[in-house]
């Protein structure tokens, strides 16, 4: 937004009476003195006018290894969510930026950045998510080829976008999605007759979980981890 557009709807003051304030100098933006009404802000900067504290916004970007039995919603009437997990001072205005399952377990990414979240979750981007699957029956030799090839789902109408299949186990794989449609995998699986009995996220794009974090433990992305979407 224009530094002149957010002051005025965030004061009494008229346009010109903004502008008139910018040119006296009397607005700083993280922390200078800033005369140019074209500047643009974002939710992230301090913004004074005079002595007056317009915005003081933290931008807020986590990594959650979500335990089983925790909800991916901002809040829930019957279930523990993954806000919850978060201390008081970080859950303002803090969502998810790609939902998991009830059951499913692994890396979440939190943030109150609603344009980052989007550019994590946008489907052009296809950001590749990998997760370990582990199976009640043998995970038989076709798989794979199907999975790559893709899967027609008829309730929507759609074909599942390439997948790659890594196979650890008869029973455990490393399954990389570039979509995130409702239940996938176990749908994918279930395509073959075959239960999911647990599933991990260990990856979104580049970002992985951290060995070190414990179920329900979190941990503030780095500069480096943040620039990568």
């Amino acid at each position: 937004m224009r530094l002149d557009r957010f002051v005025q709807i965030n004061t009494a003051y008229s346009r010109q009476q903004v502008r008139l304030l910018l040119a006296q100098g009397q607005v700083r933006v993280a922390g200078k003195v800033v005369r140019d009404a074209e500047v643009r802000v974002d939710s992230f900067v301090r913004i004074e006018l005079q002595e007056q504290l317009l915005q003081d916004t933290n931008a807020v970007y986590l990594m959650l290894n979500k335990p089983a039995g925790i909800v991916s919603a901002t809040e829930h009437p019957e279930h523990q969510t993954v806000i919850d997990l978060l201390p008081e001072h970080l859950r303002a205005g803090v969502h998810y930026a790609g939902r998991l399952d009830l059951k499913t377990t692994g890396l979440m990414l939190l943030t109150n950045d609603g344009l980052w979240s989007r550019r994590v979750t946008q489907p052009e981007t296809e950001t590749a998510k990998v997760y370990l699957v582990t199976t009640k029956d043998k995970i038989s030799s076709e798989v794979a080829e199907v999975f790559h090839r893709g899967i027609y789902f008829k309730y929507e109408d759609i074909t599942t976008r390439p997948a790659e299949l890594e196979l650890i186990s008869d029973y455990q794989c490393r399954l990389t999605l570039h979509e995130g449609r409702y239940h996938q995998v176990k749908r994918m699986f279930g395509y073959f007759d075959n239960e999911v009995t647990a599933l991990h996220r260990e990856s979104i794009g580049a970002i992985q979980l951290d060995p070190d974090l414990e179920p329900g433990e979190y941990r503030t992305l780095s500069t480096d981890e943040i620039v990568l979407f």
